[in-house]
């Protein structure tokens, strides 16, 4: 959803990393040299932005009232 700002567990601020990081892996860099180039040298930082899963633009596009008129078209279901 949200890029945590900071690692669970050692407390590295990571939240601004997350566009750099996409960025790169737009530009062809692989996820290891990318970490690398960003300074994430500690295996707890790393899982920060590796495991992160972006959601928050499908969220976005989520409307409660549409969903309301598709329900009432099929018939109230």
């Amino acid at each position: 959803m949200i890029v945590p700002i900071r690692c669970f567990s050692c407390g590295k601020v990571t939240g601004d990393l997350w566009e750099r990081y996409m960025g790169m892996l737009n530009e062809g860099s692989s996820d290891v040299d990318a970490l690398d180039a960003l300074g994430l040298t500690r295996y707890c930082c790393r899982r920060m932005i590796l495991t992160h899963v972006d959601l928050i633009e499908k969220l976005l596009k989520y409307n409660a009232s549409e969903r309301e008129q598709a329900r009432a078209a099929r018939g109230g279901r």
